[in-house]
């Protein structure tokens, strides 16, 4: 079981590319695919469950190229996209069987299927119920459902915690990490938290390029000595924030603890710190930052 995906960009318009060059291979864990708002991550996604083309390169799953024959990862494809949407007048049981339906499994395998997974995000109470009148958590975890009906080989989930309660995102934590060992997992978000909870590989994208992709202690390992701890005034915080890359803040007596992303030494006092996931993200895509153009027209 492989995913290829090799030099792959996506234009919009004529000089607006959402993805350049992107190349990565992939094989059964949980990728977390960590970037800020507006870096390619969704466009990615869409590529890769072969809703949009991409403008050059392939994608490939075991050996076939998806721009040729889609079908080939569409039958072992469960996708959870960002912007999920629901019909308001189904419940969440009839939704369910609508979509095992339309993705062909047998109608008695299809509602043994459907009441584990109820179970399983904690909906079966509720599963009669309209959608319409469901939070947008409960219709989030409906989307967690629909993704894996077809017990996919190839799971994809864009920014899937997005509404949900603290218990509910550490039960799907639990279930992606359940899942990895038979599976590719692709998990976009912007949440170090949830990525540093059960990837096994990371990759980072800024601008639409691939900065790097390693491992959680890889990346850890690279970031080593650059995260600081510096106490200053409150009066010189905007200053220090204008300056500095700053991944949190605390106020306390002696004045406001800053956690600063830095090649070096802040300022006098400050002290060097354990590095954290989030720290070595914003210094990778720092760097990066610092080093790449900006994508410019072809």
């Amino acid at each position: 079981m492989e995913l290829v995906i090799d030099a792959v960009g996506k234009r919009y318009g004529r000089s607006v590319w959402g993805l350049r060059e992107f190349s990565l291979s992939l094989r059964s864990g949980v990728l977390g695919l960590l970037g800020p708002n507006g870096a390619g991550k969704s466009t990615l996604m869409r590529i890769i469950a072969t809703v949009t083309r991409p403008t050059t390169g392939r994608v490939a799953w075991n050996g076939t190229d998806l721009a040729r024959d889609p079908d080939a990862v569409r039958r072992v494809l469960g996708y959870l996209p960002q912007d999920f949407g629901v019909y308001p007048n189904l419940s969440a049981l009839e939704f369910l069987e609508y979509l095992a339906a339309a993705k062909g499994l047998d109608a008695r395998v299809a509602r043994g299927r459907i009441a584990g997974l109820l179970e399983l995000v904690n909906l079966t109470d509720v599963a009669r119920r309209p959608l319409g009148g469901f939070s947008g958590g409960m219709r989030q975890r409906v989307g967690i459902a629909q993704a894996l009906l077809n017990d996919p080989r190839l799971l994809i989930v864009d920014e899937p915690t997005a509404g949900l309660d603290p218990e509910e995102r550490v039960r799907f934590r639990n279930l992606l990490s359940e899942l990895s060992g038979e599976r590719i997992v692709i998990l976009s978000t912007h949440i170090v938290s949830d990525v540093e909870a059960v990837a096994t590989h990371i990759a980072l994208i800024e601008r639409g390029r691939l900065v790097v992709h390693d491992t959680p202690e890889a990346l850890l390992q690279a970031a080593v000595g650059r995260a600081w701890e510096w106490v200053i005034p409150s009066d010189q915080l905007p200053a220090v924030k204008s300056v500095h890359r700053v991944s949190a803040t605390l106020r306390r007596g002696d004045g406001v603890h800053v956690r600063i992303v830095s090649e070096a030494a802040p300022g006098p006092g400050a002290t060097p710190v354990e590095v954290t996931l989030e720290d070595a993200y914003l210094w990778h895509i720092g760097a990066h930052r610092a080093s790449a153009p900006a994508p410019a027209a072809p």
